[in-house]
């Protein structure tokens, strides 16, 4: 048995023109980029869609305009993390309303809690959802890591996976570990470097950020790594580690991860490269290192992978 969401599952940019204007057009573009490129599903206002830069109103847009542009192509889920239970609810209805598939679901953000504390939040929530959901573990915002127990709680709650972003490989084994005899419950990396060692121990995809740049690529390495095709593996996983060297790493603030995404999809005349406030979008010298990086990536990955 398969779980309901499984596969690579981009956390797909929010294209903006200026902080209050979606790129609709842009938008359009991305979302028929991806699933051209064979996405198994679409991961919406999560960290990569700098979700919490957004404000209701341009949250809703989003939703709504992604909801019409995949037209049940594939499965579309909604982060809805909040700092207040009432914000959380109110995005997670909207979207059940724009007929969207799931919900994810990471600790309030802004204060610290407990283990405990959030298992009662998921208590209090669960039965007011709308949707199917999925935890996601972001300690790196949500100064909360959640423990295999809250997990473990969540699923017994009704929880459909969990995307883990902790960026530590040992936890991410000991989820796979913990649900390996709940096969219809999905372990998803957020790391995507961690995609081969998540197919091959066990898990289920990954919710990997270069995919919104180059889809076909990690979908194939996800099925060379189904396949066990670990000539191929290496091949593939190379390559997206040249993702992370030539876009991801360019620049050096800590937002140069989001930033370079957006520039690259500019760059491949896909959408806009403006980014929310705070953050700024990447100068000029930035960008011209971004265009060598996609004209050397996008020659390398169109080779064969094996002569």
């Amino acid at each position: 048995m398969k779980p309901t969401f499984n596969g690579i599952i981009p956390p797909i940019i929010t294209p903006l023109l200026n902080n209050e204007t979606l790129d609709i057009k842009g938008l359009e573009n991305l979302v028929e980029h991806l699933i051209s490129g064979g996405v198994h599903g679409l991961f919406v206002l999560g960290t990569t869609g700098e979700a919490t830069s957004l404000s209701y109103e341009l949250r809703k847009e989003l939703i709504k305009r992604t909801s019409e542009f995949v037209n049940k192509r594939i499965p579309v889920v909604v982060g809805i993390t909040d700092t207040s239970l009432e914000g959380s609810l109110e995005v997670a209805n909207y979207s059940a309303e724009q007929g969207l598939d799931g919900v994810v679901i990471a600790p309030p953000y802004y204060l610290p809690i407990s283990q405990e504390e959030m298992r009662e939040y998921l208590e209090v929530m669960v039965p007011q959802l709308p949707l199917p959901f999925l935890m996601y573990d972001m300690p790196g915002c949500t100064k909360v890591h959640m423990s295999v127990s809250t997990i473990r709680r969540a699923k017994e709650l009704g929880a459909v996976g969990v995307k883990d972003s902790s960026g530590d490989i040992n936890y991410l084994y000991s989820l796979i570990q913990e649900f390996k005899d709940s096969p219809d419950f999905a372990v998803i990396a957020g790391t995507e470097l961690f995609l081969p060692e998540t197919i091959l121990y066990g898990g289920h995809g990954a919710v990997a950020g270069g995919a919104n740049l180059f889809p076909k690529l990690f979908v194939d390495l996800y099925n060379a790594s189904l396949a066990k095709d670990f000539e191929k593996v290496k091949v593939l996983r190379d390559r997206v580690i040249m993702i992370n060297d030539l876009i991801y790493n360019v620049g050096k603030n800590n937002s140069r991860h989001i930033k370079g995404i957006k520039c690259a999809l500019s760059v491949m005349n896909i959408c806009s490269e403006y980014v929310a406030a705070p953050i700024r979008k990447h100068g000029k010298e930035e960008r011209a290192k971004i265009e060598k990086g996609v004209k050397e990536l996008t020659e390398i990955i169109e080779s064969p992978v094996l002569k």
